[in-house]
């Protein structure tokens, strides 16, 4: 049964934890993220330094030390040196994936229970949770591997988690949120990206990065027509409830590519600010 948040209360102590995607982050707040959105989004929170970023190895699988054991690890301390008593976790990708991972296996780790008391939301922006047929086409060695490579960081355990089978077999197995399995704990509402814009003359294409929306129209070719140029529209919607597809909130109706859904393109870190206390 999912537990009710309700509305933040003036005793509240709110705050905002960003979750990256596949990847060994150092600096997510600059390389993966861009100080744009985070500020934009934070500037939400009645007090808008209570925030943090998330770095951790998320090229393991998600049940390991290196992936929910750090991000745990990371959003407990963020929670004690707060004193956070609502947290808004916003997620990218397959950090959506490491997340429900805690969501879904609460006696997994003596730190679980207390986070997902703690965790008032999860905004999941384009979530890998029914995984991406790039996964098993990088690791089959299809002709078109090296130029996925920059967006899956190749042959890591995160990628083979990340293959439509196996992700099929998690949800059935491990996680909760899909059709058919538990409700998760606490609402988990996706943000889903369905295409990708990369024509040299319109602006909007540069949002986010041009060359990486030139790789992402390319990727989308293998996928179905709704898609951000990494995942399907039906993967990102697999878990959790719909909050919005891009272009229905989106200042222009513009598409978020997969790379956009992690940047503030389109009025994206606005939408993602007005939300947190809501």
């Amino acid at each position: 049964m999912m537990l009710a948040c309700g509305s933040v209360h003036a005793a509240d102590v709110v705050g905002v934890a960003f979750v990256h995607g596949t990847g060994k982050q150092t600096d997510a707040r600059t390389e993966y993220w861009q100080p744009g959105i985070i500020d934009t989004v934070r500037a939400g929170l009645p007090n808008s330094s209570n925030y943090t970023v998330i770095n951790c190895d998320f090229e393991q699988y998600m049940w390991k030390p290196e992936t929910a054991g750090c991000l745990a690890g990371q959003l407990t301390g963020f929670i004690d040196s707060r004193g956070i008593t609502k947290l808004v976790v916003i997620t990218h990708s397959n950090g959506g994936n490491v997340l429900r991972w805690i969501l879904s296996n609460p006696t997994y780790d003596s730190r679980y229970p207390r986070l997902i008391q703690t965790i008032s939301k999860v905004t999941a922006l384009a979530p890998s949770s029914a995984g991406t047929p790039l996964a098993d086409a990088a690791l089959n060695g299809n002709a078109f591997e090296s130029s996925v490579g920059w967006l899956l960081g190749y042959k890591s355990d995160a990628v083979r988690q990340q293959q439509v089978s196996h992700m099929a077999t998690y949800n059935a197995q491990n996680l909760y949120g899909t059709v058919g399995r538990p409700a998760l704990p606490r609402p988990f509402r996706v943000v889903v990206g369905s295409d990708v814009e990369s024509a040299v003359w319109d602006n909007n294409s540069y949002c986010g990065g041009y060359a990486q929306n030139v790789g992402l129209e390319f990727t989308q070719n293998w996928l179905d027509s709704c898609s951000d140029g990494f995942l399907e529209c039906s993967s990102q919607k697999a878990a959790g409830t719909l909050w919005f597809t891009d272009k229905a909130r989106t200042k222009g109706a513009e598409p978020l590519s997969h790379n956009q859904s992690r940047r503030d393109c389109f009025g994206l870190g606005t939408l993602l600010r007005n939300d947190l206390t809501l």
